[in-house]
């Protein structure tokens, strides 16, 4: 029951970062990063597990995290250049490092639901 509760707010906060994702000149991509995720833990509410398609998500999703990660005004820049100030304080992206963090974070998100829902589907 718990896990079920889970995906379902995972399913809407996916589908709420889609949603906040629309006006960004880089919509292409993130919606469909976050729509996937959405229905993967929509189905798993129903009890239907693609442990295949979660793995190729995660590492699709993880290999981006690390380029973000180290990218010029990325989140290492965010950590060490700019000594990690708020990331949260208007939805507007005013810093060079505030979009590539916050996508970033959205991504190890994301990443952690498809696992959790892996995790699940091998051991049934």
């Amino acid at each position: 029951m718990a896990l079920i509760i889970l995906n379902i707010i995972f399913c809407i906060a996916f589908i709420g970062f889609a949603y906040v994702n629309l006006n960004d000149k880089d919509s292409w991509l993130w919606i469909p990063i976050y729509m996937l995720a959405s229905i993967c833990c929509a189905l798993a509410v129903f009890n239907f597990y693609y442990p295949f398609i979660y793995l190729g998500a995660i590492v699709f999703y993880l290999v981006y995290a690390v380029i973000l990660f180290f990218a010029k005004d990325g989140v290492r820049d965010w950590l060490m250049k700019y000594r990690r100030p708020s990331i949260v304080e208007s939805m507007q992206a005013t810093k060079p490092y505030i979009e590539k963090t916050r996508e970033f974070f959205g991504l190890l998100i994301v990443s952690g639901a498809l696992a959790i829902n892996y995790f699940v589907a091998v051991n049934l």
